[in-house]
């Protein structure tokens, strides 16, 4: 015969009913037991909010990989039943740009905004980081254009060998040479 739901078991030597309340996750003489007590919705409120700090925070670590600087920290609360429960964390992040590299920044930068953005509910402090990070990202995207901008214009201007430039001078009637100018064509 099987039973459900309230212990069957009995101990030699102790009674039925102090087994029945330890056993029995409703005792209406503990209020942290007794689901229409202030301290047992205290208590489950607590654990949630714990729950979600934790996975909030845990979101931000395994999507910030090697820019996180650390692990989590909690800010703890004391519950009815004594434990400490996390109510509120943090996460350090490096954000800084990488020196002299605005291509490593870019990259960077769009892992600081998705570790800032992971948790299901980002904070107001979550979104900040974010926007920070995008703003870094789009003047290393400003910094990184200017940079392809000269380095076309150098190599450019270094593609123009002498030969080219006494050609380009004798076509205009520049050239040093008095005697007669003549144009080379270089294939």
């Amino acid at each position: 015969m099987s039973l459900f739901g309230r212990s069957a078991l009995s101990i030699a030597g102790g009674s039925r009913t102090s087994m029945r309340q330890a056993l029995d996750p409703i005792d209406p003489t503990d209020p942290l037991k007794d689901p229409t007590s202030s301290e047992y919705k205290e208590l489950q409120d607590l654990k949630s909010r714990d729950r979600e700090v934790r996975q909030h925070e845990q979101a931000h670590v395994a999507a910030g990989g090697a820019y996180v600087t650390g692990g989590p920290t909690y800010n703890y609360t004391r519950g009815p039943d004594g434990r400490q429960y996390a109510v509120g964390g943090e996460v350090q992040i490096d954000s800084s740009p990488v020196a002299d590299d605005p291509a490593a920044t870019i990259r960077k930068m769009q892992v600081v905004r998705s570790a800032a953005l992971a948790p299901a509910e980002p904070s107001a402090q979550d979104r900040a980081v974010a926007a920070e990070a995008a703003q870094t990202e789009n003047r290393a995207r400003a910094d990184l254009r200017d940079r392809q901008t000269e380095e076309r214009a150098a190599a450019d201007e270094a593609d123009e060998s002498p030969r080219t430039q006494d050609a380009l001078q004798a076509y205009r009637g520049t050239a040093t040479d008095e005697a007669s100018p003549s144009l080379d064509l270089i294939a």
